[in-house]
């Protein structure tokens, strides 16, 4: 493989000189030759974006960072999605567009000078959408392995319909109150490898998405697997949506620990997105110090048009195209512990129920003194404390070898359901006396 050594065309390692046209320059020389390595060694290299090729490997030296410059005119504006909807945006920090084989990787790190963005953002002065870091589009075969990922402007690496990607053994640091800061974001992609990650971000650690109501393409996000990750601090460990209306399906997630998230594994979205989220396995992880481990929730309100009474309303509605459905969702051999708000908290649409779910060997204990938090965003959702789970508008639930430690009040609460089953369940220790099933309006619940 040809190798193009960033100094050799003119980067300076000092984080004070341009490298932009350096880069640039590699890049367009690696790329006439047909591909090669973009070799960064050690030293720290001040650019704007960056644009790679097909058949091309950025590789980072350890010792080495791309420190990306807070020169608004060094980001191009360039049509790509921003939450769901195709739209004019900031150039990300690293892009590739319509490309095929391209790498990054290495031991150095990449750091977006996020601080610059976040500001700009928070005083609502940003033009167009801020850049993400790492943003493949339309790229098929997409290697990000090995590398530190740093203070992204916003998403850290999102890849918007791209097939066959590979995240390995990456580190992503962005500071915990940082906006919109999300970890790994695949986008209406398809076959998706995300495993040996250690993400510490401010919004979502992984978040699975697949447009809005407003993208007129629906693309799903099918066939990912996730797996030997640890996942610190963002708003959820695994989410899935809101941005769903392509659909999202075929995910596993296996042997990960989440420390510190909001929530674990949360599925969201409202009425008007239509799409499903179906297919979905969850085996061997840890949680600690979560608000609430499981969330599937059909009302969630944030985001535009999330106020709208079509939004909120309880009553059901006509089953449409922009009614979106969950089902075929599989928890198995899971403890959580230090859990503040609830176990559990399944909201369905009155016209769409959260379907087919199965619980087998999972432990869940509440923490003690705990603040009151929100379990899930939904209109008339309330903080709360040591609560067990809540299960409304669902059907065909099985819940087995599912035990739950030191709730406050019932470890189990279904209203307006159908088929629900307990298999040698245990609430212990409860902080008052109550039945360990509550129902209300059920229609076939057995406990064995």
């Amino acid at each position: 493989m040809s190798i193009y050594n960033i100094v050799d065309f003119g980067a300076v390692g000092d984080g004070k000189t341009s490298c932009t046209k350096a880069i640039k320059d590699a890049v367009e020389k690696c790329s006439l030759n047909g591909g090669g390595k973009i070799y960064v060694p050690a030293g720290t290299f001040l650019t704007g974006a960056v644009f790679l090729k097909s058949n091309m490997n950025l590789y980072l030296e350890a010792g080495a960072t791309l420190l990306f410059s807070n020169d608004i005119d060094e980001y191009p504006v360039v049509t790509s999605r921003w939450e769901g909807v195709k739209r004019e945006c900031y150039a990300s920090c690293i892009n590739a567009d319509n490309e095929e084989n391209v790498t990054i990787s290495g031991k150095g790190t990449i750091d977006g000078q996020g601080a610059f963005w976040w500001k700009i953002f928070r005083a609502k002065e940003n033009k167009y959408p801020r850049p993400k870091l790492i943003a493949p589009y339309n790229c098929k075969n997409v290697t990000i392995e090995g590398v530190t990922l740093t203070n992204s402007p916003s998403w850290t690496i999102n890849t918007i319909l791209c097939d066959n990607v590979t995240v390995d053994k990456v580190t992503i640091r962005n500071p915990y109150d940082s906006p919109n800061t999300d970890g790994i974001d695949p986008e209406s992609c398809r076959n998706i490898h995300i495993s040996n990650c250690n993400i510490d971000v401010g919004d979502d650690c992984i978040a699975v998405k697949a447009g809005t109501e407003d993208t007129e393409d629906r693309v799903p996000c099918t066939n990912i697997t996730i797996t030997n990750c640890t996942m610190v601090h963002g708003h959820g460990g695994v989410v899935l949506g809101s941005e769903m209306s392509g659909d999202i399906t075929n995910v596993t997630i296996s042997n990960c620990v989440f420390e510190g998230t909001d929530r674990g594994i949360r599925l969201k979205s409202r009425r008007g997105r239509g799409g499903k989220v179906e297919d979905i396995r969850i085996n061997n992880v840890v949680m600690n110090k979560v608000f609430c481990p499981f969330v599937a929730n059909l009302y969630y309100y944030c985001g535009p048009k999330g106020d709208d009474k079509y939004v909120w309303d309880k009553n059901p509605y006509p089953i449409t195209e922009e009614t979106p459905a969950f089902r075929r969702l599989n928890f198995a051999n899971i403890t959580c512990k230090d859990v503040s708000a609830s176990a559990g908290f399944f909201y369905g649409l009155a016209e769409m129920y959260v379907e087919d779910v199965t619980f087998d060997n999972v432990y869940i204990s509440m923490a003690e003194n705990a603040e009151p938090q929100l379990p899930a965003m939904a209109a008339g959702v309330e903080k709360c404390t040591q609560k067990g789970f809540y299960i409304a508008n669902t059907r065909g639930f099985n819940f087995s070898n599912v035990t739950v430690v030191g709730v406050n009040g019932s470890a189990f609460d279904v209203e307006d359901s159908e088929d629900i089953v307990f298999k040698n369940c245990k609430s212990r220790n409860p902080v008052c006396d109550a039945e360990m099933i509550n129902t209300k309006n059920v229609n076939g619940c057995v406990s064995e």
